[in-house]
């Protein structure tokens, strides 16, 4: 482990919150890295400056993000930080809070619009042949809400996949998880999943053409009615 600079805390937060923002800090300027040991629980709490009882609130709050994992007998540890790990309990935060889902849609049709654009230039006829696949599993699926949903996920994997760009998917994984959350409450109704149908065939078909302008606009018109179909939904719940 490399030398790691931990300083005492300012206590303008609560203690447990102030420990773990210094943390992420010291993962920030990469004082600390994936599979670290932190120091013995008794040292780090004199460090900082703080309680035992706070440092462990602080410890747990971490682990729950899956940032450190905490090794009984042992100690804890800077976990690998995965992107779909470190992604996955937000998507609780993205059923409660309907405006950053709404932000979600707004970065999706930013993105994901280009990244089809790319992937109609660039698309394989083995990644053709899976969408083909993919797009039939969705048909067959239309009674089955979650089966469907997972087809609609794997559908805008294989797009995303098709452009490759290393970078875009990376992106698209980061982002990928928060998307359940809305998904879960879309594909469960019936007109939203008949209608998706209907938007992976213009969209297969686009990238079957490989013509990146109708792609885009095929990808951007899917994720315009879906977020329009999800803010329906909200403002129904609002009203009861």
């Amino acid at each position: 482990m490399t030398e790691t600079t931990f300083s005492p805390l300012q206590k303008q937060q609560t203690v447990a919150e102030a420990i773990s923002a210094e943390i992420l800090d010291l993962l920030r300027q990469k004082q600390l890295k994936p599979g670290d040991k932190l120091p013995p629980e008794r040292e780090l709490a004199e460090i900082l400056g703080v309680s035992r009882p706070s440092l462990r609130e602080a410890l747990r709050a971490l682990s729950i993000m899956k940032v450190v994992e905490v090794r009984q007998g042992d100690g804890t540890y800077v976990s690998a930080l995965k992107t779909e790990d470190l992604v996955e309990h937000l998507e609780f935060v993205f059923m409660l809070d309907d405006s950053t889902t709404l932000q979600l849609f707004e970065a999706r049709k930013i993105v994901e619009t280009g990244n089809a654009s790319l992937a109609a230039e660039r698309i394989s006829d083995e990644e053709l042949a899976a969408l083909h696949a993919c797009l039939e599993h969705s048909e067959q699926s239309v009674d089955d809400p979650e089966a469907f949903m997972q087809a609609d996920i794997e559908l805008h994997e294989i797009i995303t996949r098709a452009a490759h760009n290393p970078m875009l998917e990376r992106f698209m994984a980061s982002i990928r998880t928060l998307g359940r959350a809305s998904r879960h409450r879309t594909s469960h109704m019936r007109k939203v999943r008949e209608k998706v149908v209907d938007h992976h065939r213009q969209i297969v078909a686009a990238l079957e053409r490989h013509d990146p302008q109708a792609t885009g606009a095929a990808m951007l018109q899917h994720l315009e009615f879906v977020e329009q179909m999800y803010r329906e939904l909200v403002a129904g719940e609002q009203d009861k």
